[in-house]
């Protein structure tokens, strides 16, 4: 058996457990070691969501429902991706983050030097993205991309992978192109794949998560935010149930209240990215397309 067909063997494997479940002898349902709750109260640091909260679970979801406010801060990654964003627009991001206590911002790499002054002496963290939004360019460029950003402040390094080499079935390629991102992070940048769900058949997203975890990284993500939808809580589980319990998953695009929170929260995400990071911590809605 060849590594392609191992994998579609292994991928096949993991859909059809998450549509069936895991019975044991008795015929109950089992629970996973991936699938135990995370509960904030247990006192994860300020601005430091866990590194993988297993979610997916009614005691995950049910746990997820009581977080209040203030516990949802430190899942968000505060997000302003657009083109056109103004100075006066990365100020305002950078100030919310820091009086809202955000876990990071998250910029374009044209702003991480910038947001790294602003938010000197605050424990909130640079995140930016590497190879955005369309994931199609070289990995050695992307690898260069992402030193410059970490040279620049950024301690967050998001990447999107090359989508087109998953589709073709190029395993690979996309392999590699995530560790040219990884060889140019130091130890303690956190790297998370964006495998862009809304392109992807259940089976790519498992695929794609697969080869993120092979490779090394912290996270895999669902969305960029530029493509025809964001992220689903469905997403999310199958993400949360292919990585395991100790890989982190970000729920991006389309998280913009706190209950849009707290059900990505209870399906296994451990970081959120939106622009509506004020409206769920204060309880609005926002309108924001991210």
């Amino acid at each position: 058996m060849d590594r392609n067909e191992l994998i579609d063997r292994i991928t096949k494997e993991v859909l059809a457990r998450l549509k069936s479940g895991a019975d044991n002898s008795d015929g109950e349902k089992t629970t996973p070691a991936s699938s135990q709750v995370y509960s904030p109260a247990a006192g994860a640091p300020e601005n430091t969501p866990p590194a993988g909260a297993p979610g997916n679970t009614p005691a995950a979801a049910s746990a997820a429902r009581a977080l209040l406010p203030a516990e949802v801060a430190p899942y968000i990654d505060h997000t302003l991706l657009k083109p056109d964003a103004t100075r006066d627009q990365i100020d305002r991001l950078c100030e919310e983050a820091a009086k809202y206590h955000f876990c990071s911002v998250c910029v374009n790499t044209t702003w991480v030097a910038y947001c790294a002054r602003k938010l000197r002496g605050t424990a909130v963290k640079v995140c930016t993205v590497v190879g955005f939004p369309l994931g199609a360019m070289d990995g050695r460029s992307k690898g260069f991309e992402a030193r410059h950003a970490i040279e620049e402040g950024a301690a967050e390094i998001d990447m999107v992978i090359n989508v087109g080499a998953l589709k073709s079935g190029d395993l690979k390629r996309v392999e590699e192109d995530i560790r040219w991102v990884l060889r140019a992070c130091r130890p303690a940048i956190v790297t998370k794949v964006i495998i862009e769900t809304a392109l992807l058949t259940d089976e790519e997203k498992v695929m794609a998560c697969q080869v993120a975890r092979k490779a090394g990284a912290d996270f895999v993500k669902t969305s960029t935010g530029f493509a025809r939808a964001g992220a689903t809580s469905e997403d999310v589980a199958l993400m949360r149930r292919t990585v395991g319990p100790k890989m982190g998953v970000k729920a991006a695009g389309g998280v913009r209240s706190l209950e849009d929170a707290r059900k990505m929260i209870g399906a296994g995400a451990t970081r959120l990215g939106t622009s509506s990071g004020v409206a769920i911590v204060t309880g609005g809605e926002s309108k924001t397309s991210y």
